[in-house]
C-alpha cells in the first residue's frame, strides 16, 4: 500500500506506469473530464476497455432534474456534465482552445473503448479506480487534470491511497462488478456522454453562439423575468387589430415597454423620427385596457388629432374594431382649471384614478418649474395625476429626450418614480442616488462639450460616462435609431428606407422690384423698433414703481423665477422681434400681417395717450399673432400671457418719452408696409420659384407615377397665403392641393368642402393612411398638401417622395422631423427629395443675423431654468446649430446627429434581452452547452466585422458587485483583430453586441466558406495556437484598459474604481465562446 501526495509523485504519472496495452479499467467517480483523456490520452487509446461510473446521477434524461434546475439555477448543469469539458480548475487548458481537437479524439475512443454508467439510485457511492487487477486507486475527488495532479485544484490535500497486488484489488474488484452488472443501481449513458462531447466539436451555427452569449450575459435577467413583469397572453392583446399592424422592431418595443412599466413603473420610447412610435404606444395602451385599466394621453395641443382619431367611433379610425376607450388631453389643459378640452369638462376630471399616463413629446415636460406664481404643468400632473388616487405608470414618448441637459431627462424620469427617487434606486444595481448619477452625467456631458471638435465624438461621451448611467437609462428607456433597425432587424416584409438624395437649397430674392429694400436692409430697420407698446412698465416714473411692484410681483425674489411683469414685458418684446424676422424669412405675406397688427396696437395706444383718459391696460392679444412656436416658446408665451392684465395709472408714466417711442414705431412700420405692399404675388419670387418646383416635379417624377409634394410652413398665415396663390394654377395643371393648418376650421382642398384633417391626409396619402378601410368610396387625390408644423409631427406620409420647407426652420431637430413625415421605415418609393428655401443672403451672413437676435433674446430663459440658459454665440448650443444648418445645405442629417452628443440609442441593451427571451420561447434552454464553443462569421467591414476574433469571456474571481466600468461585468466582451490590436475593448457594450448580432444573427447554419477557411488554419481544431495568443492579447488589453480607467478615475469628480477591481491575470478568466470573423477570400 503506498500513499501518493499529488506533490512529490502525481497520480497521474503513477497511472501511466500502471495501464497497459490491453489493459482493463475500471472507475467510479463523480467527474469526467475530456482534458483528463488528454494527459493520459497514450496509455488510454491502448486500453482493451474502459468501464466508467458516475457516483452521482448524471446525463440522465433529466426529468428528476427538472424540478431542481428550475428552483436553483447556479446549479443548472449538474457537476459531472460540465466538467466534461474541463472543470472549474481546468481554465487554463480551456483557454487553449484545443479542447475542439481533443474533443473530436475523445469521442473516438469513448465510441470504441468506453461504456459510461451513472449511479441511478442517488444514495452515496465510492469513488476508486481499479486497473487490471494489479492496482486500486481510493478516494478519487473526479477524473480530472486536478485530480490527476496536473493542475492546481482547491482542495487543501490531495492524497491518493494505491493497493498493490491481487489480493488487496480483489475486493474493489468485487464491489465494482457487482454494481456494474446491477440494472436497477446504474442506467447506461455511454451515448450522452458521446454526444455532448461530440458537440464540443461539431460545426455551431453563428446564430447559435450568439444567443449563447447573450444567455450567459443575461442570465440574471431571465431570472428575474416573471409572469408578473411580461405581457400576459391571457389577455389576447395578440389579437387585437393595433397589434396585428406592429412591425417586428415595434413589438419588440411594446413588449419592452410592458416590462418595463411593470417593473419600474415608467418607460421613455425615444425612437428616432419615422418609426412609428404613436402605433407601437396604441399597442400598450390596448393592453392596459384589456386589463380594465384607465388610461390618459396627453398631447401637444397640436397633436391631439394624431390621438382622437384612434379612440373615436370614426370611419377615419383604421382601429375602430379595437374600440379604445382612452382619454386625450392638451398638455396645456393641466395649466386650467375650468372649460372643456377635447370633449372632457376639466373641471369634472378625476385626474387620481388614471392607472396609465401617456405624454406624447415628454420633452415639453422637461422644465420641473417655470414660475413661483402658480403651479405649473410639471408640478400638477406630477401632483394630481401621478401621486394622488391609484397607482400611475407613466409611458413617455419623445424622440429627443435630452437636450443638451442630462436634467431634462431626470424631470422626466421623476414623473415615472412619483419623484421617490429611492423606489427606483431599489431597483437597480446603482453605487449611489439617482439625482447623483444625473449629476455626475452633467458634469461629464459639460467637460465633453468643451473639448475640442474631432475629440467631441459620441464614442468619447460614452467612455466618461459612469457605468450607473447606462444602468439608468437602460432600466426606463427605448430608443432605436433609424440605422440600428436597418442593422438588426430583418426588414424584408416591411421594406426599407428609402434613399435620399442629396438636398436641394434655394435662394431667391424677396422681390424682383429694385426699389424694395433687401432682407438685411428690412433687418436693420426692425433693430430700429422700440416696441415699446408692450412694455409699459419700462415708462412708469421710477418714484411710482414700487406701486406695480406690490400690485403685480414686478420683481420676484428668486433667480429662478427672475420674471416678475417687467420680466414678461421684455420677453414680450424679444418674442415680437424674433418673430418679426421669422414671418419675413416666411413670406412677405406673413411680415405685412405682423407689421400691421402691431401698427394698430401702436395706434390704438396713441389715440388712448392723447385722450388721456385715466387708465391704461396692457396690450396683450397674443391668441391673433400666429407665432411660430416651438415646443419651448409655448411654454414662454405661456408665461408671458398669464397673471392679470396690469392697469397703469396714466399720470405715473412719463407720457412724453413713451409717445416719442410709440411715434418712432408707428413711423417705421408704415414706411415698412408700404414697401411689403408693393410686393404683389405676381412680383414674390419666391413663391413663383415654389410654383415652378411644384410642375417640375409633376412632370418628372423622382419615382414613377408619384406627383406628390408636401410642403412646410412655420406660419398659418404662409400655408394659407400659398394655397391661395397656388391652389387655382395647380389645378389648371391637373393638381388637386390642400392646406392644413391646424383647429377645427384648419383643412381645406380643392377637392370639395367637408373634409377634415384625417381625410385631408388620407386623400393625400392613401396607402399610408389605408384609405381604403376609412373612405372605401373616395377616389380623388390630393396631390400637393401645404401644412404647418401641425402635420411634422406622428404623421406617416410616406406615399409622398418630394418635400419642401418654404422657410427653415431655425432648430434642426424641427425639419428632420418634417422629413420623417417621408422618410420612414417601409416606404413604397425608392428615392425622396428634401428642397430647402434659405433667406438670400449668405448662411454666414444668416447665422450671424440670427445671434444677433438671439443675443438679445439673453434674458434668461423665459421658461426659468434654475441655470440662465444664455444663447451666445461661444455657446457650444448655438454654434452647434450653426454647424447643422450648414450640414443641412448639401446632406441630409439624420436626428441622432442633431443631438449633438449623447443618443440614448447608444445605451440600451434591452434589444439583446427581448431578442434571448424570444429564443428562449422558441428553443427552450441554452444552459447545458459547453463553453468555449465558437462559430466563424464572414468579414463585413460596412457594419464593423474586420478579420479576427470577438471572445466572450467570465472573470471567474470576480466580485459581482464591483466592477462599475463594464456594462456586463462580471462577463466582459473583446474584440481583437488578427494582429492582436483592440478593435472593441470591454468597455463597448453596446457597440460589441450590435456588431456580434449583426454578424451571427442572419446565419442559423455554419457559413461553409468562412468555415472551411478556419478549418484549415487551424488543421480542425488542433492548432489553435494564433487563437490562443489573441485571447492573451485579449485579456492583456482589458487588464491595461482596466488599469487607465482607475488612474482616470482617481483624477477625476465622483467616487473612484482604484481599489475595488482586480484583475489579476489570464486564469482568472474563462473562456465562455468566441467568434472568428473570417476574410472569406482567403487565408484568415
Amino acid at each position: 500500500m503506498r500513499i501518493i501526495d499529488n506533490v512529490s509523485e502525481l497520480l497521474g504519472d503513477d497511472l501511466k506506469g500502471e495501464i497497459r496495452r490491453g489493459s482493463k479499467v475500471r472507475i467510479a467517480a463523480a467527474t469526467f473530464s475530456i482534458f483528463a483523456f488528454e494527459a493520459l490520452r497514450k496509455e488510454l487509446e491502448h486500453v482493451a476497455e474502459l468501464e466508467f461510473i458516475f457516483t452521482s446521477p448524471s446525463f440522465s434524461n433529466g426529468q428528476a432534474m427538472d424540478k431542481l434546475r428550475k428552483d436553483r439555477r447556479e446549479f443548472f448543469i449538474p457537476q459531472a456534465e460540465s466538467s466534461l469539458y474541463g472543470s472549474e480548475f481546468e481554465i487554463r487548458l480551456r483557454n487553449k482552445l484545443t479542447q475542439r481537437a481533443i474533443a473530436r479524439e475523445c469521442a473516438a475512443w469513448v465510441r470504441d473503448k468506453v461504456t459510461f454508467r451513472s449511479n441511478a439510485t442517488g444514495s452515496q457511492m465510492q469513488q476508486f479506480a481499479v486497473v487490471d487487477d494489479q492496482a486500486a486507486y481510493l478516494q478519487l475527488q473526479g477524473l480530472t487534470t486536478a485530480d490527476l495532479g496536473y493542475e492546481r485544484g482547491n482542495s487543501v490535500s490531495n492524497l491518493v491511497t494505491k493497493l498493490e497486488g491481487p489480493a488487496e484489488t480483489q475486493a474493489f474488484l468485487a464491489v465494482f462488478d457487482q454494481i456494474w452488472a446491477n440494472p436497477a443501481q446504474l442506467n447506461d449513458v455511454t451515448d450522452a456522454v458521446h454526444d455532448h462531447i461530440a458537440s464540443v466539436y461539431a460545426e455551431n451555427s453563428p446564430a447559435r453562439i450568439y444567443f449563447l452569449i447573450l444567455y450567459n450575459l443575461f442570465a440574471e435577467f431571465l431570472d428575474d423575468i416573471s409572469e408578473d413583469v411580461l405581457p400576459n397572453d391571457r389577455t389576447g392583446y395578440q389579437d387585437t387589430k393595433v397589434w396585428q399592424s406592429l412591425y417586428n422592431f415595434q413589438r419588440d418595443a411594446a413588449t419592452g415597454i410592458i416590462n418595463k412599466l411593470e417593473t419600474y413603473n415608467g418607460c421613455i420610447l425615444a425612437d428616432s423620427v419615422g418609426l412609428g412610435k404613436t402605433f407601437t404606444a396604441l399597442a400598450v395602451i390596448k393592453y392596459y385596457e384589456l386589463r380594465n385599466k384607465s388610461v390618459l394621453v396627453l398631447a401637444p395641443k397640436k397633436l391631439a388629432e394624431n390621438w382622437t382619431n384612434y379612440n373615436a367611433n370614426l370611419t377615419t379610425n383604421i382601429f375602430a374594431s379595437d374600440r379604445f376607450n382612452y382619454d386625450v388631453l392638451a398638455h396645456t389643459d393641466l395649466s386650467r382649471t375650468r372649460g372643456e378640452s377635447l370633449g372632457l369638462r376639466l373641471d369634472r376630471i378625476n385626474w387620481g384614478n388614471y392607472d396609465l399616463v401617456v405624454i406624447d413629446e415628454s420633452h415639453n415636460f422637461r422644465n420641473a418649474d417655470y414660475a413661483e406664481e402658480k403651479e405649473s404643468r410639471y408640478q400638477r400632473l406630477m401632483r394630481q395625476v401621478i401621486r394622488e388616487g391609484v397607482k400611475t405608470k407613466v409611458l413617455m414618448l419623445s424622440a429627443t429626450p435630452v437636450n443638451n441637459r442630462f436634467n431634462d431627462l431626470k424631470n422626466q424620469l421623476q414623473l415615472a418614480y412619483e419623484g421617490e427617487s429611492d423606489t427606483l434606486a431599489a431597483k437597480l444595481t446603482l453605487s449611489t442616488s439617482v439625482e447623483r448619477v444625473f449629476r455626475d452625467a452633467q458634469t461629464v456631458f459639460n467637460e465633453w462639450s468643451k473639448l475640442p471638435a474631432e475629440e467631441r465624438t459620441a464614442d468619447r461621451i460614452l467612455q466618461m460616462l459612469d457605468f450607473d448611467v447606462f444602468e439608468l437609462l437602460d432600466a426606463v428607456t427605448i430608443a432605436r435609431s433609424r440605422k440600428h433597425i436597418q442593422a438588426f432587424y430583418d426588414t424584408s416584409e416591411i421594406g426599407a428606407f428609402p434613399r435620399r438624395l442629396p438636398p436641394e437649397s434655394i435662394r431667391e430674392p424677396l422681390t424682383d422690384l429694385a426699389e424694395v429694400p433687401s432682407f438685411n436692409e428690412i433687418f436693420e430697420q426692425l433693430q430700429v423698433l422700440t416696441l415699446g407698446v408692450y412694455t409699459p412698465l419700462a415708462y412708469v416714473f421710477p418714484s411710482r414703481i414700487s406701486k406695480y411692484e406690490d400690485l403685480y410681483n414686478v420683481t420676484t425674489g428668486s433667480a429662478r423665477s427672475n420674471l416678475g411683469q417687467k420680466g414678461r414685458e421684455e420677453g414680450l418684446k424679444k418674442l415680437m422681434t424674433v418673430n418679426l424676422l421669422k414671418r419675413l424669412e416666411s413670406s412677405v405675406e406673413a411680415f405685412r400681417l405682423t407689421l400691421a397688427k402691431i401698427e394698430s396696437a401702436v395706434d390704438s395706444t396713441l389715440t388712448r395717450l392723447s385722450n388721456h383718459s385715466g387708465s391704461l391696460p396692457e396690450i396683450r392679444d397674443m391668441d391673433d399673432l400666429d407665432f411660430d412656436l416651438d415646443d419651448e416658446d409655448d411654454a414662454n408665451v405661456e408665461a408671458l400671457s398669464f397673471g392679470e392684465k396690469i392697469r397703469i395709472d396714466i399720470d405715473d408714466i412719463d407720457v412724453e418719452s413713451w409717445q416719442r417711442d410709440l411715434w418712432h414705431d408707428r413711423e417705421t412700420l408704415r414706411e415698412l408696409l408700404d414697401e411689403m405692399r408693393k410686393v404683389t404675388p405676381a412680383h414674390d419670387l419666391k413663391l413663383s420659384k415654389l410654383r415652378d418646383l411644384v410642375q417640375r416635379k409633376a412632370e418628372h417624377p423622382l419615382n414613377p407615377e408619384n406627383r406628390k409634394v408636401l410642403i412646410f410652413s412655420a406660419f398659418a398665415d404662409t400655408a394659407n397665403y400659398l394655397y391661395r396663390e397656388l391652389a387655382p394654377a395647380l389645378q389648371r395643371a391637373g393638381l388637386e392641393s390642400a392646406v392644413i393648418t391646424g383647429g377645427s376650421h384648419g383643412a381645406k382642398s380643392t377637392i370639395g368642402t367637408g373634409f377634415d384633417f384625417q381625410q385631408v391626409m388620407s386623400m393625400f396619402s392613401p396607402r399610408s393612411k389605408q384609405r381604403h378601410l376609412t373612405m372605401p368610396k373616395e377616389t380623388g387625390d390630393i396631390d400637393v398638401l401645404i401644412g404647418t408644423d401641425v402635420i411634422s409631427e406622428g404623421q406617416n406620409l410616406q406615399d409622398c417622395d418630394y418635400l419642401i420647407n418654404y422657410d427653415i426652420h431655425w432648430n434642426p431637430v424641427r425639419i428632420i422631423q418634417r422629413f420623417g413625415r417621408i422618410d420612414r421605415i417601409g416606404s413604397t418609393n425608392e428615392v425622396i427629395q428634401l428642397v430647402n428655401f434659405w433667406p438670400d443672403i449668405s448662411l454666414d451672413e444668416y447665422i450671424n443675423l440670427k445671434e444677433r437676435v438671439e443675443n438679445r433674446m439673453v434674458i434668461a430663459d423665459l421658461a426659468g431654468s434654475a441655470d440662465d440658459n444664455v444663447l451666445n454665440p461661444e455657446d457650444s448650443d448655438a454654434a452647434f446649430r450653426k454647424e447643422q444648418l450648414r450640414k443641412l445645405q448639401n446632406e441630409n442629417i439624420e436626428l441622432e446627429d442633431v443631438r449633438a452628443g449623447v443618443s440614448i440609442t447608444d445605451l440600451g441593451l434591452n434589444d439583446f434581452r427581448m431578442d434571448l427571451l424570444a429564443y428562449m420561447n422558441e428553443y427552450g434552454d441554452i444552459a447545458t452547452a459547453p463553453h468555449g464553443l465558437h462559430a466563424v462569421i464572414p468579414a463585413d467591414p460596412a457594419i464593423g466585422l474586420m478579420p479576427g476574433v470577438i471572445f466572450a469571456l467570465k472573470n471567474v474571481n470576480a466580485d459581482p458587485a464591483v466592477n462599475r466600468g463594464n456594462r456586463l461585468h462580471p462577463h466582459y466582451l473583446v474584440y481583437v483583430d488578427d494582429d492582436g490590436r483592440v478593435i472593441a475593448d470591454h468597455t463597448e457594450a453596446k457597440r460589441l453586441l450590435d456588431v456580434v448580432r449583426a454578424g451571427s444573427r442572419p446565419h442559423d447554419e455554419p457559413v461553409a466558406d468562412v468555415t472551411r477557411v478556419f478549418n484549415e488554419a487551424t488543421h480542425e481544431g488542433a492548432d489553435m495556437s494564433k487563437y490562443s495568443a489573441l485571447l492573451t492579447d485579449a485579456i492583456h488589453s482589458m487588464i491595461d484598459v482596466t488599469e487607465e480607467r482607475d488612474i482616470d478615475s482617481l483624477f477625476s469628480g465622483g467616487h473612484t474604481t482604484t481599489l475595488t477591481q482586480q484583475i489579476a491575470g489570464l486564469d482568472d478568466f474563462e473562456l465562455i465562446a468566441f467568434i472568428a470573423v473570417v476574410d472569406p477570400e482567403g487565408a484568415s
